[in-house]
């Protein structure tokens, strides 16, 4: 490490003489030591999918859930520290309860992504605190239609048509850039993200048995078993 830049990595609320904050930026480099993850938006829905690594066979799979419902409407996927990652989560599944209890139902999904971000963002600018580690990816259907989000540890928000978080992302982000069509059908959405991370993740044992995710308008988030994703794969 630079001799200057040692005065400025201590503290969370110090810049650097070039406009940098070291912890948020060492934040973002433990997003990228984690799993790989995409969402991608499809002719009538959205879709997520995420590799899935499993450090030990003595390790329940069913345990590791990269994927987190937080209602029937709106999912995640999250890449980074998993505990950080758990406390975000439960954060957006209660202030999804919050606005469904003041106005009824979720109207805008971009506000409960911004609330998220909000409490990611405080934790740049306090001293005593450091920021999450983690990226998250949200999707879902509002009244505007297929939603897709994506948050980092700065608290910086994103809608895309297609977005990826997590070691493998500029590789996962090359392909879709290139391959990426308007009104793709839901099996087309799912094959592309499949090759997609298949083209970034070093260790293809991850790639066994993905988790996937989607949902169409007028239904609800529906998981895919294993037995649903072995065809992908096939």
């Amino acid at each position: 490490m630079q001799q200057g830049q040692m005065a400025y990595d201590r503290a969370i609320t110090v810049f650097s003489p070039d406009g940098r904050l070291f912890q948020v930026e060492y934040a973002r480099e433990a997003v990228k030591k984690g799993s790989t993850a995409l969402g991608i938006k499809f002719k009538d829905g959205v879709a997520l999918i995420s590799e899935k690594k499993v450090r030990s066979r003595l390790v329940e799979k069913t345990s590791l859930e990269k994927i987190q419902l937080i209602d029937d409407r709106v999912a995640a996927v999250t890449s980074g520290l998993v505990a950080d990652a758990r406390v975000l989560i439960d954060f957006a599944r209660i202030s999804d309860q919050q606005e469904k209890v003041t106005y009824g139902s979720l109207m805008n999904i971009e506000n409960l992504v911004k609330r998220v971000a909000d409490q990611m963002q405080q934790y740049t600018q306090y001293g005593g605190v450091r920021p999450y580690g983690v990226s998250i990816i949200f999707a879902g259907l509002d009244s505007i239609g297929p939603r897709l989000f994506d948050c980092d540890p700065a608290g910086t928000i994103n809608e895309y048509k297609c977005v990826s978080i997590g070691a493998g992302k500029d590789q996962v982000t090359a392909y879709l850039e290139k391959e990426y069509k308007e009104n793709l059908s839901e099996d087309e959405a799912i094959r592309m993200g499949i090759a997609a991370l298949k083209s970034a993740v070093a260790d293809e044992s991850s790639m066994k048995e993905p988790e996937i995710a989607s949902i169409k308008m007028g239904e609800t988030f529906h998981v895919f078993t294993s037995e649903e994703v072995s065809k992908y794969l096939n």
